[in-house]
């Protein structure tokens, strides 16, 4: 069985930004024998049902989460912040029983229903309020640990830490990725001093945006659709090419030097039912 569980992967649920269907995420994870996959689309649990049916349909366990945005001054708030136009961080959740399932259903439509700016915004007031039976990462670079080590060091975004620990316990974990970015040096240098400082646990994740590694242009198409832009803009937002969903060996070779940041997303997984 593959030693390895895909914790962040975005399907085509993520409107105009994710381009994985989910019946062939579900016939890749089952054709690499993985034991389990989240799903964690941006602001929606539209796919969950059926991501659901067609994991159980190829035996690999269903993990239903979401890569939600949490409002940096309250969802209330209609303005940039922290020099963000949306005035929101990535977050991501998971559902580990049916507890937390319904806490995530409560926050992902409050998103919608109090806090839309932009995208479907949370705030923090409401995490502390629904967090039981959810398990939280930090995200990619758009969370706001990443974000505050970029923008205002380690002592910022230690702090946040602190205030994430206490809200989730042993449920919250540092999530770091390898996509290949320049920015990502500094973050995930951070990262791993938060977690040896803290004692957090690092989990290592790919931001699967398309499939496979040559998905990369039709991906591109889609990223042009969603931002009202052609191929040949020079200002057309691209992905890099590695958000594709790797296997088990990929990701191994990527993080041999961290191998309990790959352990770690086979125990969350286990703590998922």
């Amino acid at each position: 069985m593959a030693e390895f569980v895909h914790l962040h992967s975005h399907t085509m649920y993520s409107l105009l930004d994710g381009g994985c269907r989910i019946c062939d995420i579900a016939d890749l994870a089952a054709e690499e024998d993985m034991p389990a996959v989240a799903i964690t689309d941006h602001g929606n649990l539209f796919g969950a049902i059926e991501f659901y049916n067609q994991m159980r349909r190829v035996g690999v366990k269903p993990i239903i989460g979401c890569e939600v945005y949490c409002a940096i001054e309250g969802r209330f708030s209609r303005q940039a912040a922290r020099g963000i136009q949306s005035g929101a961080n990535h977050l991501v959740l998971l559902a580990k029983n049916a507890t937390g399932f319904k806490n995530l259903v409560r926050l992902v439509s409050s998103g919608y229903l109090e806090g839309f700016y932009y995208s479907p915004r949370l705030d923090k007031s409401l995490l502390k309020e629904q967090a039981d039976g959810l398990i939280c990462l930090s995200a990619c670079l758009s969370g706001e640990i990443p974000h505050l080590i970029e923008r205002e060091g380690i002592k910022a975004a230690r702090k946040a830490v602190e205030w994430y620990q206490e809200c989730f316990g042993t449920d919250y974990y540092l999530e770091i990725q390898r996509h290949g970015i320049d920015r990502e040096e500094k973050v995930n240098a951070g990262l791993q001093q938060l977690h040896k400082e803290m004692s957090v646990p690092l989990v290592a994740t790919n931001d699967s945006h398309f499939l496979k590694a040559d998905g990369h242009d039709s991906h591109a198409i889609l990223v042009a659709i969603q931002t009202g832009k052609t191929l040949k803009d020079p200002d057309l937002m691209c992905y890099p090419k590695e958000i594709y969903f790797k296997s088990a060996n990929e990701m191994q070779t990527l993080f041999k030097d961290l191998p309990n940041a790959l352990e770690t997303t086979l125990e969350i997984a286990e703590k998922c039912n």
